[in-house]
C-alpha cells in the first residue's frame, strides 16, 4: 500500500507541475494563448476550473502523504516485530573444573 500511495503522489505532483504551469501569472502563462478576446467555449471559468483543480491535487498530495506516513510506520513495526532475534544469556561463568593430579610415575 505505501508503493501505491507513493506513485499517486509522484503521479499528482506531475499534475499539478503541468497545472501550475498552464495557469495565467503576471506575465501571462500558456493559459493566455486559450483566453481569447472571443471568449469562446467557457474561457472565463478556466482560471477557476484551474484555480481548483490546483487546490484539489494539494489537498491529495497532503493526504496521500500523511497516508503513506502512517503505512510506513506500520511496516516498520511490522518488520521489527519479525526482525526481532532473542539471545539467551550466556550463562555465569562457571569455575574452571579442578583436574586430578598426573600420577606420578
Amino acid at each position: 500500500m505505501y508503493v501505491f500511495l507513493t506513485i499517486l503522489i509522484v503521479i499528482a505532483a506531475i499534475l499539478l507541475t503541468l497545472l501550475v504551469l498552464v495557469q495565467n501569472s503576471k506575465g501571462g502563462g500558456l493559459a493566455a494563448g486559450f483566453a481569447s478576446g472571443n471568449q469562446v467555449m467557457g474561457a472565463p471559468k478556466t482560471a477557476d476550473f484551474l484555480e481548483k483543480t490546483t487546490w484539489t491535487l494539494i489537498a491529495l498530495i497532503v493526504v496521500f502523504s500523511i497516508a503513506a506516513v502512517g503505512f510506513s510506520k506500520g511496516r516498520q513495526a511490522a518488520a521489527e516485530d519479525q526482525s526481532v532475534i532473542v539471545v539467551d544469556e550466556a550463562p555465569a561463568a562457571q569455575p574452571a573444573a579442578e583436574f586430578p593430579a598426573e600420577p606420578a610415575e
